[in-house]
C-alpha cells in the first residue's frame, strides 16, 4: 500500500512510518518540523527511517494548500494517516491560532486531498479531549460529545464533523481513532512521563496537577500503532442499520467511524508516579497543585468497538511500558 503519513517526525507518526515500512509499505511522510518543542528529537526519530528505499520525507505545513495539492496529485496514495496536528491542551489555551490553522485548515486541505485523488481510507487522530464534561465512565463512542473544555479539544471534535462531511458527500471512507494519553520511547518532552522523568533526574519538584486526583487510561505507543494499522487496512463502512430518529454518535450511514484506542484500564496518577519512581530508583519530591483549565480530572476507554471488528485491544502494562521510555530516555541522553 502507498501511504501518507502526515506528522512522521512526531512521536506517533515516526513510530507508525517505521511498522508501514517493516511490513513493505511506500510511505510519503509530512511533516513542518516545527519548534513546539526540540526540533532535534524530531530529526532523530526521523532518521530512524528517513533513508528507507520506500520512505520520501516532505518538509511543508499541511496548511499549505497548494502543495498538499501537488503532493497528493504526485503520488496518488491509497491510504492516509493524519497524525500532523498542533498538540496540547494547555499550549491551545495560549495560542488557539496555532490549533486553527494546523487542526482546522490543514486537516480541511487534507479532506480535500483525498477526495480528488480517489484515495481508499482516511484514518486521522482525534483524541480522548473531545470527552470534556463528560463523567459517564467508560468514555464511550456512542456517546454525544458536545462539550469540549479546550480549543485543542472543540478542534478535533470539529475534525470528526469535518470528515462526515466528506463521507456523507463525496463516499470518502473516514475513520476518527481518539487516542488516550499516549505514552512510550520517543515520546514528546511536553508530555507529563517526559517532564517527570526529566524533573527527577535533575533532582527538582514534580509539579502534581489536582492534588494527585487524576485517573488516566495511559495507552503504550506500539498498541497506539498496531491499532491505526489494523484500522487502516479495514476501510470504514456505513452502518445499515444507522437510524436518524436515534441517531448513534459512532456509526453513520456514510462509511464513517470512530474508536476509542486506550488502554481500558485507568491508573491512577499517583501510581503512575510511582511507577516512575521505582524504573529510575528515585523517591519524587512533589508539589500538589489544583486542576489546571482545560484539563478532565479522569478519562477511561471503552474499547468493545474495537475488540469486537478488529479483534485487538491495547496491552502494555503501565509498570512496563513505563521502564521501557526510562531506558530509552537514558539512552537517548547518554545518562
Amino acid at each position: 500500500m502507498k501511504v501518507l503519513v502526515t506528522g512522521s517526525a512526531g512521536f506517533i507518526g515516526s513510530a507508525l512510518t517505521l511498522r508501514l515500512l517493516e511490513r513493505g509499505d511506500k510511505v510519503v511522510g509530512i511533516d513542518n518540523h516545527n519548534d513546539y518543542y526540540d526540533p532535534a528529537l524530531k530529526e532523530a526519530r526521523l532518521s530512524r527511517h528517513a533513508d528507507h528505499p520506500n520512505y520520501v520525507h516532505v518538509r511543508m505545513n499541511i496548511e499549505d494548500r497548494e502543495a498538499m495539492e501537488n503532493v497528493f496529485e504526485e503520488h496518488q496514495f491509497e491510504g492516509v494517516v493524519n497524525l500532523a496536528a498542533q498538540a496540547g491542551v494547555r499550549y491551545s489555551i495560549e495560542n488557539p491560532s496555532a490549533y486553527i490553522n494546523t487542526n482546522l485548515v490543514g486537516f480541511g486541505h487534507v479532506l480535500e486531498g483525498c477526495r480528488y485523488n480517489n484515495v481508499g481510507h482516511l484514518v486521522y487522530a482525534s483524541s480522548s479531549s473531545v470527552y470534556g464534561s463528560n463523567t459517564k465512565m467508560p468514555f464511550s463512542i456512542h456517546d454525544n460529545v458536545d462539550h469540549p473544555l479546550s480549543l485543542y479539544a472543540a478542534s478535533k471534535k470539529a475534525n470528526e464533523l469535518m470528515a462526515h462531511t466528506y463521507s456523507h458527500l463525496y463516499n470518502l471512507p473516514t475513520t476518527g481513532l481518539r487516542f488516550f494519553t499516549v505514552y512510550g520511547p520517543w515520546g514528546r518532552p511536553d508530555m507529563a512521563l517526559f517532564k517527570f522523568t526529566k524533573a527527577i533526574l535533575a533532582g527538582e519538584k514534580i509539579q502534581v496537577f489536582n492534588y494527585g486526583n487524576h485517573r488516566r487510561d495511559f495507552t503504550y505507543v506500539d498498541d497506539i500503532v498496531e491499532g491505526v494499522i489494523r484500522v487502516l487496512d479495514k476501510p470504514a463502512q456505513a452502518n445499515t442499520n444507522w437510524a436518524g430518529d436515534s441517531p448513534d454518535a459512532g456509526t453513520s450511514l456514510a462509511p464513517w467511524r470512530l474508536y476509542n484506542i486506550g488502554n481500558n484500564s485507568p491508573v491512577n496518577l499517583m501510581d503512575y508516579i510511582e511507577a516512575i519512581e521505582s524504573a529510575l530508583e528515585i523517591n519524587a519530591e512533589k508539589e500538589l497543585l489544583p486542576l489546571q483549565p482545560g484539563d478532565v480530572p479522569d478519562t477511561y476507554a471503552d474499547v468493545e468497538d474495537l475488540v469486537r471488528e478488529f479483534d485487538y485491544k491495547p496491552s502494555m502494562s503501565v509498570k512496563l511500558g513505563v521502564k521501557s521510555f526510562i531506558d530509552w530516555y537514558k539512552e537517548y541522553n547518554n545518562l
